[in-house]
């Protein structure tokens, strides 16, 4: 069987919600939390269903490092990103 090589850009919007949660290890409240707050924005597709991008995802890898072990708050963590963004 001949083997295709599928090129997705890593800003494309491609992630239901459901499946970030499971590759994030984070519950999907707390990635509706962190839209809410700013912190990773998916886009929007109709009303309510957002689509992750791979920069998305990596985000909240990052993310969900800062929440469980350095115990850092939603409200932290948007100030951290913050300040890298501004670097």
């Amino acid at each position: 069987m001949p083997q295709f090589d599928i090129y997705i850009s890593p800003d494309e919007p491609v992630y239901v919600i459901s499946v970030v949660a499971k590759l994030v290890d984070l519950p999907v409240w707390t990635l509706r939390q962190l839209d809410k707050a700013g912190v990773v924005c998916p886009k929007r597709i109709g009303r309510k269903n957002r689509l992750y991008s791979l920069k998305d995802v990596k985000r909240l890898e990052y993310v969900h490092y800062l929440m469980e072990d350095k115990q850092v708050n939603i409200h932290g963590i948007k100030i951290i990103i913050a300040k890298e963004i501004e670097e």
